[in-house]
This record gives C-alpha cells, sequence and structure tokens, in this order.
C-alpha cells in the first residue's frame, strides 16, 4: 500500500495547493491513503468545520493536530465528532477528541493514525513515549500499519521518539517547524522517518508569515497582527510505501515540490 503525509498545511495558501493538486496526484501515485497535519488550516492556526471539509473534499483521509489545535472553540466539537480529524493523544484527560483513528481501506485492510505532541519548548504534557507505548497496543489489535505524527519543536525530540519506536511502527513523521529536514529515512526495522515534513504552504515567509510583519515584531518587541503569506507556495510531504500484513515500511520518498510560479495556486 502506498501512503502519503503532507506536512503542516498553512491557511489559504496551502489548502489551495492541496486542493489543486492533490486529486490528480493521488491517481497518478495510486495512493491508499492520505494523511495531513491540519493544525494550521485555517488563518494560520487552528482547524474549522470549513477547512476540514474542503481537505477532505480535496481526497485528504485523515487530519491531525498539534499546539495550535484548539484556536477556535467552536470548531471543538470537530474533534469530538470527525473521527477522520485527530489531535495530540497526550494531552491531559478531558481535551476534546482522540490521538488515534484506525480507519479501513478502499483496497482492503485497515490503517492506524496515531498524533503525539512534544514536550521540549511546548507546554508540558503527559509523557508522549509512554502515551505511545499505549496507543501503538491499541492500534496492533486491528493493524499492523501505524503511522505517527510527532508534533515537536526540537528536532533531537523527534529523532528520539523516532528510535523509541522504531520497529513497532510502519512511519514516524515529524512536524510543527515548517521547514523540511533533509533525513529521511528507512531502519532496518521497517521504519519510514523524517525529523520535520516542512509546511504546505507559502515559503516566501517566515514559516507562512509576511516577513516584514515577523521582522518588525523581532525589532520592536512589541505586538504586531500576523498576515498570511500568498507567495512561495509549495507542497512538502513523505510519501512510502507499506506491506499491510507485516505493517513495514519498504520505501520512503520525500515530497518538496518547486513552488508555483505565480502567486497562489489557481482555484
Amino acid at each position: 500500500m502506498r501512503i502519503l503525509f503532507l506536512g503542516d498545511i498553512f491557511a489559504k495558501p496551502g489548502r489551495r495547493a492541496v486542493s489543486h493538486w492533490l486529486p490528480g496526484f493521488r491517481a497518478e501515485a495510486g495512493l491508499d491513503f492520505v494523511i495531513a497535519n491540519g493544525e494550521n488550516a485555517a488563518g494560520g492556526k487552528g482547524l474549522t468545520h470549513e477547512t476540514a471539509h474542503e481537505l477532505f473534499e480535496a481526497g485528504v483521509d485523515a487530519l491531525t493536530g498539534g499546539n495550535h489545535s484548539f484556536q477556535h472553540r467552536e470548531s471543538y466539537s470537530l474533534f469530538d465528532q470527525d473521527k477522520r480529524v485527530l489531535r495530540p493523544g497526550n494531552l491531559p484527560p478531558g481535551a476534546p477528541g482522540r490521538g488515534l483513528g484506525i480507519y479501513d481501506l478502499t483496497s482492503g485492510g485497515r490503517i492506524a493514525v496515531i498524533n503525539l505532541q512534544g514536550r521540549a519548548f511546548m507546554k508540558a504534557h503527559d509523557c508522549p513515549y509512554r502515551i505511545a507505548d499505549s496507543l501503538i497496543a491499541e492500534a496492533r489489535m486491528e493493524t499492523a500499519v501505524i503511522v505517527i505524527d510527532f508534533h515537536a519543536e526540537a528536532t533531537s525530540e523527534k529523532v528520539a521518539m523516532a528510535a523509541y519506536v522504531d520497529g513497532r511502527v510502519t512511519a514516524v513523521i515529524g512536524t510543527h517547524t515548517h521547514i523540511p529536514t533533509a533525513d529521511a529515512r528507512l531502519t532496518a526495522a521497517g521504519t519510514a522517518a523524517i525529523t520535520d515534513v516542512g509546511m504546505t504552504g507559502p515559503y516566501d515567509s517566515v514559516i507562512g508569515i509576511e516577513s516584514g510583519v515577523v521582522l518588525e515584531q523581532l525589532m520592536s518587541g512589541m505586538p504586531v497582527r500576523h498576515r498570511v503569506a500568498e507567495h512561495g507556495v509549495r507542497i512538502c510531504g513523505l510519501m512510502f510505501d507499506a506491506e499491510l500484513e507485516s505493517g513495514r515500511a519498504t520505501n520512503v520518498e520525500p515530497l518538496v515540490l518547486p513552488p508555483w510560479p505565480r502567486g497562489l495556486p489557481p482555484t
């Protein structure tokens, strides 16, 4: 089976890129399942019912989250009601939604997606490693194909997570920093991994925000209103094949597509 993970979809430029590109690519590449991090899909922070629906219509099968998942309080119900939408599984008890989703494949079989959040330089939540043990055990009762989105700031923490679950899951995808790393790899134990898959959005920016606005904030020390950038929009992701019975990944291919030449992708 072939799986695609799309890096943090940033605001309208990222959503338009996915809507324009994914339907054709999904058919061309023979994808069985598409996962995307959607915690920045609505205006650069958070996810709404409308933006989630837009991404599902484009061909995304499951959306993961992170520290901005609950930016829009009116969308808490989305996490409770739609099993295709995940948030980090190591959040405190009582948080809306779930950190594990198990999905049927149209080609047969099932796939599990786990969402976790790091603790270094971020809000301290429950231990992601111990929660990973619990969620992997739960997922393995249904399928051997398990993909983890580890949403974390520190590269060392993401590398550590990949080492911790090596051979027990199909893939560990690092998200959050919006900059793709050059370490996509396939371990001897059959786990695909990358420290950060990057952002699907405008790269002529400071991680999605207009550079001038961010520089003004950094140099003045005063709060400013962030504006979503619109140029240098590109797709970043990771594609990998997996054996349905064993759950082992058999290859890994990073996707860093060139930007659209003129502003936003066409509607």
